[in-house]
């Protein structure tokens, strides 16, 4: 089981790793000039994109800046990096879309920090820009012209049945640990609701959290009775996870599964239990399937983690705005879906019937790539 000391320490290198990739929440890196020499002697304008993601605070999106960049370099666009300053963060979003615009960018590919971003993102279409979601579909989808996304509902079902199986009957009493409790975001809502819909609890409208019963019986599995302590929201970051934790742990200390938003809030809760002596009785479950997130899952700390490929996200998004420049063709929605599944693997150490899932030998070859 990894320390909290190693946890921490992983996050410092992702946020280092993060510092070097941005000059600032506000600043626009070019990734190569904006022309290149032609065979005529002239010059070729390369296509303008802008990547706009959510922080480089979390390395998921610094995976994703890095599957930009290597695509950018094979197919000669000239790349602009972008980030908030935190999760949730809209304004500095809201300025790099205006950015966009007034460099007459071909496209913009966006991690949506919230809906005050959809406005920006109707005047970037209006004014020409072909808009691509990245991980997050804008509310509404159409505020983008296509998302590249794992199927979040999915991905919280996937751990929710995985839990269902695991509890074998018994008593459920239930922490859940969301991102945001000031915005609605689908990422948050979608996640949370398949876990639950995976475990077998009725929910209510499923793009609300915590609208359902808060006790009850859950069907997955062997069935059984469930308790829903309440929910608390991390921010999608290590110390809010840790807090929301603490919080819920002090309404009931009796909490013996976690689902946890992503990778560092599942960091976050499992130092919270440790410092509470409970790390060996409660099951934690999260979406993400970071190489730190694989090894987490390897030592204990996280028990499966639904695994997303953000760098395959950014690659599909560039090539996809490449392939409009050039011929005029958009990309396409997957079958029954309104944005493009770019897919989702269960990550964990100990399968269970019914439910395919993937080893952490297997998840840490790929981690986020393809």
């Amino acid at each position: 089981m990894l320390s909290s000391k190693v946890t921490r320490s992983a996050r410092t290198r992702f946020l280092a790793a993060g510092a070097v990739l941005t000059l600032g929440a506000l600043s626009l890196t070019a990734c190569g000039g904006s022309s290149t020499p032609s065979s005529s002697g002239g010059t070729d304008e390369k296509i303008g994109v802008s990547l706009i993601v959510k922080t480089t605070s979390n390395p998921f999106f610094v995976s994703m800046q890095d599957g930009a960049k290597k695509a950018a370099e094979t197919d000669g666009v000239d790349l602009k990096l972008a980030a908030g300053k935190a999760d949730g963060d809209e304004d500095t979003q809201i300025q790099a879309i205006e950015n966009a615009i007034s460099k007459g960018d071909k496209g913009i590919l966006i991690t949506p920090n919230g809906p005050s971003v959809v406005d920006a993102l109707k005047k970037a279409k209006d004014a020409g820009l072909f808009v691509i979601a990245l991980d997050t579909p804008p509310d509404p989808a159409d505020a983008a012209d296509i998302t590249f996304a794992t199927d979040n509902f999915n991905a919280g079902e996937l751990i929710g049945k995985w839990t269902a199986q695991q509890l074998a009957g018994k008593k459920a009493v239930i922490a859940l640990i969301d991102l945001f409790d000031d915005k609605v975001v689908s990422v948050d809502y979608n996640r949370d609701q398949g876990f639950l819909t995976g475990l077998g609890i009725d929910t209510a409208d499923k793009k609300k959290n915590g609208d359902e019963a808060k006790t009850g019986t859950y069907t997955g599995g062997k069935g059984g009775d469930y308790e829903i302590v309440g929910s608390q929201a991390s921010q999608g970051a290590e110390d809010g996870g840790r807090t929301a934790m603490e919080t819920l742990l002090a309404k009931n200390p009796n909490v013996n599964v976690v689902y946890t938003i992503n990778e560092p809030a599942a960091a976050g809760a499992f130092e919270a239990l440790k410092s509470a002596g409970k790390e060996k009785d409660v099951l934690i479950v999260s979406v993400d399937g970071g190489c730190t997130g694989v090894n987490n899952v390897k030592s204990g700390v996280i028990g499966a983690t639904a695994q997303q490929y953000p760098v395959k996200m950014a690659e599909m998004g560039v090539k996809a705005i490449v392939e409009l420049a050039k011929t005029g063709k958009k990309p396409a929605n997957s079958e029954g879906l309104d944005f493009f599944n770019t897919g989702v693997e269960l990550v964990t150490d100990k399968p269970v019937d019914g439910v395919k899932s993937i080893t952490t030998t297997e998840a840490s070859q790929v981690c986020w790539g393809k």
